[in-house]
């Protein structure tokens, strides 16, 4: 038992705990709260993660809940997109709810709390309400409004829901202790006018819940056993169980528990950041192969393996940290180096032609993928004018360049063996052909006593009359910076990286030509590639996802 316990994360140990001291294994329940205000990113998945897997382990069932309690920027669409992303990952729910489900309970509830001279309505402004709520070191002052009747307060506040009084005219607050060291205890408010329509609940509503009021009452409502939030909201749990305790209630009470959010190096996780990357043109849109969004991450290529394998390394921690993006491209490349099928590529084409090669053409073999032997072969067409890496060619070259040059041996991939003899230049100097001789006898896997001889260089190659012509998208980090929203005097958009995207045309083997958008395949020697969504048969765009190695590492 003993063992078992040091391999469980601290949110394990403590719901063990509870099933001993406080309730029943059967009683368990988890939610994912995501607030339909814009996609779901990276660190939602580690939120996912966590309380779907706990679901799992535990046999429990797990809602899903969209905290739909603002409606001026909330959207049916982004409740559409959240399913999806969570679909994508391999995770189901039990029930799918909504905060707006329960605002007539709350409503009653604050009417109950109003009743029991526990709320009452504020009719100063929000910037009077912030300057009375005095600071950390200094008590606030207590609000003119605080000693209205509660039939005044019942009444007003039933006024607010129809729609009489104007957005700003008055609040609902609860009354705890304006001299408390929580701030978030000191009279918050719990309902504002706005005349907004819903995206579920139309214009039934003129006063909204905020969100610490829908919080704690929803999982009472849903059940829910165990709250688990971010590090941000452990100030927030004092006010979390003040409510319960005022409410009636006669089930089960929800206990929160924060763990330490997921920050990435060179990444933006707020959503209004990443909002406004989006409307002011930066990116394309959320599901940019750039955003640290779960539809962009999809659109790049990343697997829903990937990222799971990623938050597991990551862990659960109980103080915030940053994790090295390395890390996350480390887990991708080790998933796709199990899954991604082998072709050959060229993004940077130079004309190579083997002057001594007498064939029309011929088919070698390379392996799928020699990580599952079991895929076989694919069939690569050869000829005698191939397309190479430019960079793979200098006129020149130092001992510790072991690609091709001139008098200098190097093996195409599974191919022959060949010799580097001239070169041609346009009239700018630049080269433009290299002429090569080959050893008929050389041929990768023939058994010849040729093929077997040993050379230093092995390049990636095409067959220029049979490879198919390709848009590739080249992605670096969209921000320079390795904390780009920590910079005190400094915007988050001023560490856009400029330079974060290059389009170019590509040549790759033919076995590509009926690859459909989300397929992804290895670019022996340059990376893992995919197939983006705008692709289309005769016109195949890829998008890199991520290179065989680290570039980046310090």
């Amino acid at each position: 038992m003993e063992e078992k316990s040091k391999s469980l994360n601290f949110i394990e140990q403590i719901i063990d705990k509870d099933i001993v001291e406080r309730i029943e294994k059967k009683r368990l329940r988890f939610r994912f709260p995501p607030e339909p205000n814009g996609y779901l990113h990276i660190g939602h998945v580690k939120a996912a993660c966590l309380n779907f897997n706990l679901g799992q382990r535990y046999n429990a069932p797990v809602n899903l809940r969209f905290d739909d309690t603002n409606p001026q920027n909330e959207e049916i669409k982004y409740v559409q997109a959240i399913k999806k992303d969570l679909k994508w990952l391999g995770y189901d729910w039990d029930k799918e709810c909504y905060a707006s489900d329960y605002f007539e309970q709350l409503f009653q509830w604050a009417l109950f709390l109003i009743d029991k001279d526990m709320a009452y309505v504020d009719s100063q402004s929000s910037d009077v309400i912030a300057q009375q709520k005095g600071t950390p070191t200094k008590q606030g002052i207590l609000s003119p409004n605080r000693s209205r009747s509660r039939e005044d307060n019942h009444r007003l506040f039933i006024e607010m829901s129809k729609g009489v009084h104007p957005e700003g005219a008055h609040v609902l607050r609860a009354k705890i202790d304006m001299s408390s060291p929580n701030m978030l205890m000191r009279d918050p408010i719990i309902y504002r006018v706005l005349n907004k329509p819903h995206h579920r609940t139309g214009t039934k509503w003129k006063v909204y819940p905020m969100y610490d009021w829908t919080h704690g009452e929803s999982d009472y409502i849903e059940q829910i056993s165990h709250s688990l939030c971010t590090l941000e909201f452990k100030p927030h749990r004092e006010l979390y169980n003040w409510f319960l305790e005022a409410i009636p209630t006669k089930d089960i009470v929800p206990k929160q528990t924060e763990f330490a959010r997921l920050n990435l190096s060179f990444t933006v996780t707020s959503k209004r950041k990443l909002k406004k990357l989006v409307d002011e043109n930066y990116v394309s849109g959320w599901d940019d192969p750039r955003m640290p969004t779960i539809s962009g991450l999809r659109r790049r290529g990343y697997t829903p393996e990937s990222l799971k394998q990623f938050v597991k390394t990551a862990g659960i921690a109980k103080r915030e940290n940053v994790i090295e993006l390395s890390l996350l491209e480390f887990c991708l490349r080790d998933h796709l180096n199990k899954i991604a099928p082998r072709v050959n590529a060229v993004l940077n084409p130079i004309k190579l032609t083997i002057i001594n090669y007498n064939k029309s053409e011929e088919w070698l073999e390379g392996e799928i993928n020699p990580e599952k032997p079991d895929l076989g072969y694919r069939k690569i067409p050869f000829s005698k004018n191939l397309y190479i890496e430019r960079e793979d060619f200098k006129e020149e070259a130092s001992k510790k360049f072991f690609r091709l040059t001139i008098g200098k041996e190097v093996r195409l991939k599974n191919g022959y063996i060949i010799k580097g003899e001239s070169f041609e230049r346009d009239k700018n100097g630049n080269i433009t052909e290299v002429f090569c001789t080959y050893d008929k006898d050389s041929k990768s896997g023939s058994g010849s006593e040729a093929s077997k001889r040993k050379v230093k260089g092995t390049l990636h190659w095409v067959s220029q009359k049979h490879a198919l012509k390709i848009r590739v998208n080249i992605y670096d980090r969209l921000f320079f910076d390795p904390s780009p929203d920590h910079h005190k005097e400094k915007d988050f958009l001023d560490f856009v990286n400029p330079n974060s995207l290059k389009v170019t045309t590509a040549y790759v083997e033919p076995c590509v030509s009926d690859a459909k958008p989300g397929q992804c395949f290895q670019f022996q020697r340059l990376g893992y590639f995919n197939v983006d969504k705008e692709s289309k048969m005769l016109d195949l765009v890829f998008n890199k996802t991520v290179g065989l190695r680290d570039n980046w590492s310090k």
